[in-house]
Formats: C-alpha cells, structure tokens, sequence
C-alpha cells in the first residue's frame, strides 16, 4: 500500500479504527529501521517531591523512553518537545540527520510511552530538567547538542546555565526566556482535559485544529502525530492522548505566573540557535529583541507559522543541520522560506 496519505477531505472519511490503523502503518513504514526504542531508569528525587509529606519522600525510578536514530559513535543531539509532545514528533527531523549525528528524541515523563510520576506536584519544570541532566548521564556524561521546543527549550536554556559543560549548543524551537501569562493560561486551559475521539473523523479534526500553528505541512505529517499522540483505550471505547492528564494539570496550576528565565538566560554561554515562528504568541518580537543582544545568537524565522514549527520542511532542516555542522557561527537574522510538499 501506498505510504502516501489521502488528500485532508478523504482522511476524514476514514470509516473504522481498522481504516486507520492500516494507514498508521503505511505512513510509519518509511521509517521502519531507521530507529530503535529504548529507555533508561529516572530517578525522581526527594526535593522534587513537594506534594509528598517530608517523612514519606524517598526516591523512586521511572522508565523513561526515548527513540535513537544513527550511530552512538557520532556526535549526540536530544530532541525535547513540547508539553504534549511525543518523541516521534521530530522523526523528520531525526530521519535526516541520523548519517552525521546520535539523534536522540525523548519522550517527558507522563508522555508518550515513558512512565508517570507519583503525584501531581511531581511534574515540574525542575523535573523536567533532572530527566534531561540524568539522561545525559546516562548516554555517557558527555557534552550534547540539545533542540527544545517550547517546554524543552525552557528546560534547555536551565540546563545549559547551571551545567554549562553539558550543553555545546542550544536551539531553541519557539521559545525564549520569557512568556505571558495570559498565553500560558489561554494554552493550559486547552491541555488539561480528558479527551475519548470514538471516530477517526473526530480525532483528526481535533488534531488538525491543534496543529493549525504548526505550519504548511502534509496530510501525512499530522496524520503521523495523530497516531502517535494518542493511543486506544479499551475502557473509554476510543482513543485517548497518550499522556498523564495530571501533568498538563500541572502545568494549569504553573500558568498562573509568568515564565520568566532572564537570570538564567544571562548565564548561557553556548551558541543558541533560535527557530521563530513568525505567528507565534509566545515567543514575541520583544523577547527576541532581547535575545539578540547576546554575542553569537542566531535567529531563523518561519513565515505563516505559529507556536511551534514542526521542523519537517526540508529548508527548515537544511538550516538546522548547516548551524550544527558550522565550526564558526556568525550571528544574525534569516529567513527560511518553505520548501514545496511533495506529494
């Protein structure tokens, strides 16, 4: 079967879960190969712990999963996603760097196929960034190059401030050390919710409409992070997001305050690469200004695209892979225009 999707109008016209699961797996096939699975032991410490009474915090362990694509021998690159990311939601990204770099895409505790945290209070931004400095760990206490977007650009721009020897390079996939807390309400307020898409026309509608920011991109694109943000439940009789809802509930009750990380974006002393997408409502035209008063920065801007670019374009990624290989990095501004769709 052909791996190319239908045109928008015919997806939604898929009939039954079979009908979609058939083309989950033609769409997931040009990568078959190209990854493999694998996981390593979090673990959540006392001081991460503050809805757990003091006498009752002890330490205790997570499988947390991630996908790894090209060989450990090349130089390694994390890719961290947002607050309802899945790992496969850089695959593009990934597929096409895997013959110079160890791509390794991870997938948040509570999301995706890692495993969930105690309590409510246990997800934080301090969690998130213990995950990434333990996974680091975990591949080899070696220097990475780390890609955030959105949540993980936060948690990026802190681990690169207080273990400076673990980050060579940040890019920051539309996020900067500051977003209103209007916009963090506006978008927690979508998050924290049980959804059950008993319909494949229910759920690609909703995902569609999710995604609308995400920039020009192909029906197959949204329909791959369709599959792979969700997950059948037998219980409910449909699928539902493949995430702890207590995480994004979490984050509700973070998003009553501004996120403000200008302390310890002062201390960032790596090349920063800054992916912007020019619709976006939470990194703004102040931030970047900002920003840019930083030696070394780089900034690429996505025309007709919100909060955040999928990284799927083939300029886009073009880009992305040219300030990696770059031994030297100029700072400045760039455009990147969208490459044509195929197909």
């Amino acid at each position: 079967m052909s791996s190319r999707l239908p045109e928008l109008g015919d997806a939604l016209q898929l009939r039954s879960w079979y009908d979609y699961l058939r083309q989950a797996e033609a769409t997931m096939a040009r990568f078959a190969g190209h990854y493999v699975l694998a996981h390593f032991e979090y673990e959540h410490p006392p001081r991460l712990q503050p809805g757990t009474p003091r006498r009752m915090r002890k330490p205790y362990r997570i499988r947390v999963s991630y996908a790894a694509w090209g060989e450990p021998s090349n130089p390694t690159l994390i890719c961290c996603g947002g607050v309802v990311n899945s790992a496969m939601r850089f695959a593009w990204l990934a597929d096409a760097l895997r013959h110079g770099y160890h791509v390794i895409c991870l997938d948040w505790v509570g999301r995706g196929n890692s495993g969930w945290l105690f309590d409510e209070a246990d997800y934080s931004l301090e969690t998130h960034v213990e995950q990434v400095r333990q996974l680091i760990a975990h591949l080899g206490d070696q220097p990475v190059k780390l890609l955030g977007s959105s949540l993980g650009g936060s948690v990026g721009i802190e681990l690169a401030a207080r273990w400076p020897r673990l980050v060579e390079r940040l890019i920051l996939n539309d996020i900067g050390p500051f977003i209103p807390k209007s916009r963090r309400l506006r978008r927690a307020q979508a998050l924290a919710r049980h959804y059950v898409f008993r319909e494949p026309a229910d759920l690609l509608r909703k995902i569609g409409a999710a995604q609308r920011n995400f920039g020009p991109a192909g029906d197959e694109v949204r329909f791959h992070l369709s599959y792979h943000q969700t997950r059948w439940s037998e219980s409910d009789g449909g699928r539902i997001y493949r995430h702890d809802v207590r995480a994004l509930q979490a984050y509700r009750r973070d998003a009553v305050h501004s996120l403000d990380q200008w302390g310890a974006w002062a201390r960032v002393r790596c090349p920063v690469l800054v992916i912007h997408g020019m619709l976006s409502d939470a990194l703004l035209p102040g931030t970047i200004g900002r920003m840019c008063k930083k030696t070394g920065l780089q900034v690429m801007h996505v025309p007709d695209t919100g909060h955040t670019p999928i990284l799927y374009d083939d300029n886009q990624i073009h880009f992305v892979r040219s300030w990696l290989d770059r031994s030297a990095l100029a700072q400045g501004c760039w455009c990147v225009l969208h490459a044509p769709l195929i197909g």
